[in-house]
């Protein structure tokens, strides 16, 4: 018998947008473009894996 060990792998992250300086928490793994809800600059991009995120993390929740 094999049992799968599925761990979490993906996270939530607060950011700080680059222009503003909002911050917001937005999923590692994003499937659409992610704007800041301040001044509407993309924050992330999709990238089929994990979102490329132009912002600068400030914390991880796992």
């Amino acid at each position: 018998m094999v049992i799968l060990n599925r761990d979490n792998r993906s996270r939530f992250v607060k950011v700080r947008c680059p222009d503003c300086e909002n911050e917001q928490i937005i999923f590692e793994k994003a499937s659409s473009m992610i704007n800041c809800l301040v001044c509407g600059s993309i924050v992330s991009k999709p990238t089929g894996g994990k979102a490329k995120i132009s912002a600068e993390v400030i914390e991880v929740f796992e």
